[in-house]
């Protein structure tokens, strides 16, 4: 059954550089170099040239550290000094693990790469292979600035990231993470949030990339870093950032199903106080209920309680921010019933708390509530079961007066929404009658005037769900101005849904009451080519409805549609269908029952004599399925008599 769906959550924009400050450890004697040398940064590029030949680490620190101060006062200015100079070629042979200045060194690459235009010579100066045999380092500070450098270099570059995944970068990073994870002392925090954005950067908005992670196994780390550092909120927040990335990939959902993520989430949701913060949680859940097992998961982790007590904190402010959030919690709380489990789990036989606060949102006076609410209905109503409950226990009548609110210039997304439940509710057989009685039909049809095709297209489907009984659908055929519109929306080329309910409609009034006035009145309207256009549907079910609508128009009002059979050029569809060896039987079947039909007008009779369908129709006499073969014969025989 087709469902509403509500809208999703894109991921974020991407984070520039990681937010982690240069560290410096300069000594008595740096400083003194870094006060003679602030002011002259050539002379300091001059003097790192030679210096970093001559390895004189005294100097070499001197003037790493003049860089770093000169860095901090003006990057981008420095960053192109120091890409004029060369020296970045240098850079490559000064990282190496035994020097003291190596932490320095990977600090400068990092400032620098903070600079866009910094990070592909970055790569060209062959600083990415040094770099990564850095994280092999035991150094806590050189494993922290290589990170950020790393990190910055890959940020929103494709030639810095492919240059990190050839030299085999982001396996070394997960490693690190899964043997530092259990660490909580404030330095190795922050090296853990320096590595988990490197490997945000790395993959932010690259599905291969990602799909790599995701095969290295870097969920289950990232989930359990989040658990045991959850009170680290530059921690949490990379850890949120990095699943808002990695939940768009379909591949995996899987990996976090099978982790306490929806756990984790929900006890952190449940301490956060700020906005800004819930909205990034917002961001991570929202990908992830996607996945009807992870659903079901936030549903036991206590999520919807969450949600519903956000609406109610919410619902009477008028602060933009507010109004987001109670959108946003009343969204995900409808994509958690697109779950079968989640939903029924929600549902408790129709006495849960859930349930029942969700029925409170239809009569609000607040849109997204109403919405919401209908949606949340419409998907409750996807079994028989809670069909039935629903519509005898008055929900029917709360649709009803929610689509009487919004016909007169209403809210579009809340009629389409309310159509969505009614439509679903109608399925039941046993609900059809108590429908119908209750006024549906009136209440659908004041929406026959919408332009909005969502609308037409959910308003179509419900009053095909409730015409299965003669009576509703003899009442509903001989509704001239319903007839006039189904046959215009037949025309709606560029609402395909539309036009095919069209058809449907149009088919079912005349299949299921069987009735001369009904036709008369489709055929007086111009529905009749329509039909004959339904018969050569992709979809069998509709080529099937239109042979038997047409079959009983044949049958018991010829006269009337002839010549719109004739100029629809019926005969020659049917004569297509039956030679086709793609036809399913029952189409082959349908098709010589209503050639019999025609035979009793004198035109559409000539019509089959001059297309000999005897040649067609005799080759059908053997064909494998009982009841075409039988037809076959009986056709034939037909032809012969009147031929």
């Amino acid at each position: 059954m087709e469902e509403p769906r509500p809208p999703t959550w894109g991921r974020g924009p991407p984070r520039p550089g990681l937010p982690f400050p240069r560290r410096c450890c300069a000594g008595k004697r740096a400083r003194e170099h870094v006060t003679e040398l602030a002011d002259n940064l050539s002379d300091t590029l001059k003097k790192l040239k030679i210096t970093a030949v001559d390895r004189t680490e005294d100097s070499l620190e001197g003037c790493l550290d003049c860089l770093l101060q000169a860095l901090a006062q003006n990057n981008m200015e420095t960053s192109e000094k120091i890409q004029g100079s060369g020296i970045l070629q240098l850079f490559a042979s000064l990282l190496i693990p035994q020097s003291s200045c190596t932490a320095k060194v990977a600090n400068i690459i990092a400032e620098v790469a903070k600079n866009e235009f910094m990070r592909i010579p970055c790569v060209d100066a062959g600083l990415i292979s040094p770099l990564v045999q850095l994280l092999n380092s035991k150094d806590q500070e050189v494993l922290l600035q290589t990170g950020r450098a790393l990190g910055n270099i890959c940020y929103d570059s494709h030639e810095g990231r492919s240059a990190v995944d050839q030299a085999g970068g982001a396996q070394i990073v997960i490693d690190h993470l899964r043997s530092l994870c259990s660490i909580t002392d404030p330095a190795n925090e922050k090296l853990l949030t320096v590595f988990c954005g490197m490997l945000m950067n790395y993959s932010n908005e690259n599905d291969s990339l990602q799909a790599q992670l995701i095969n290295m196994g870097v969920i289950p780390t990232l989930v359990k870093l989040l658990g045991i550092h959850c009170q680290n909120a530059a921690l949490t927040e990379m850890c949120l950032v990095a699943f808002g990335n990695l939940a768009e990939l379909e591949s995996s959902k899987e990996q976090f199903a099978s982790t306490n993520i929806a756990e984790e989430l929900v006890k952190l949701f449940k301490k956060q106080i700020e906005h800004d913060k819930r909205e990034m949680i917002f961001e991570v859940l929202a990908p992830l209920a996607e996945n009807d097992a992870i659903k079901l998961q936030l549903v036991e982790a206590g999520l919807v309680e969450c949600l519903l007590e956000i609406v109610q904190q919410k619902v009477d402010s008028d602060k933009e921010d507010d109004i987001a959030e109670l959108k946003t919690a009343s969204d995900l709380m409808v994509l958690l019933l697109l779950g079968d489990e989640s939903m029924q789990k929600l549902f408790e036989g129709g006495k849960g708390n859930v349930f029942q606060r969700v029925l409170s949102w239809i009569p609000s006076n607040n849109h997204q509530l109403q919405l919401a609410g209908a949606l949340a209905i419409a998907n409750f109503a996807r079994n028989d079961g809670n069909c039935i409950h629903m519509v005898d226990n008055g929900i029917v009548e709360k649709l009803m007066d929610l689509l009487d609110r919004h016909v007169e210039d209403g809210n579009v997304t809340v009629q389409h929404a309310a159509l969505s439940a009614l439509r679903n509710l109608a399925i039941p057989v046993v609900n059809k009658a108590k429908m119908l009685s209750a006024g549906v039909t009136e209440a659908v049809l004041k929406f026959l005037k919408s332009e909005m095709p969502p609308v037409q297209f959910k308003l179509l489907g419900t009053l095909r769900m409730l015409i299965d009984a003669q009576e509703a659908a003899e009442q509903l055929g001989k509704n001239v101005k319903l007839v006039e519109r189904l046959v215009e929306w037949c025309e709606a080329k560029d609402h395909a849904g539309v036009m095919g309910e069209s058809n449907r409609l149009l088919s079912a009034l005349i299949r299921h009451s069987k009735s001369k006035d009904v036709i008369k009145t489709i055929v007086q309207s111009g529905g009749v080519k329509h039909l004959v256009t339904m018969a050569t549907s992709e979809h069998v079910i509709m080529q099937n409805e239109a042979l038997v609508a047409l079959a009983l128009i044949a049958a018991l009002e010829l006269g009337t549609a002839e010549k719109d059979l004739e100029s629809a050029k019926l005969v020659q569809i049917l004569h297509r269908l039956l030679e086709d060896e793609r036809s399913a039987p029952e189409i082959k079947y349908n098709s010589m029952v209503l050639i019999c039909a025609l035979m009793g007008s004198e035109s559409l009779h000539k019509e089959v004599q001059d297309l000999a369908f005897l040649d067609v129709v005799s080759k059908l006499r053997s064909h494998e399925n009982k009841s075409v073969a039988q037809q076959a014969s009986l056709t034939e025989q037909r032809l012969t008599v009147d031929s």
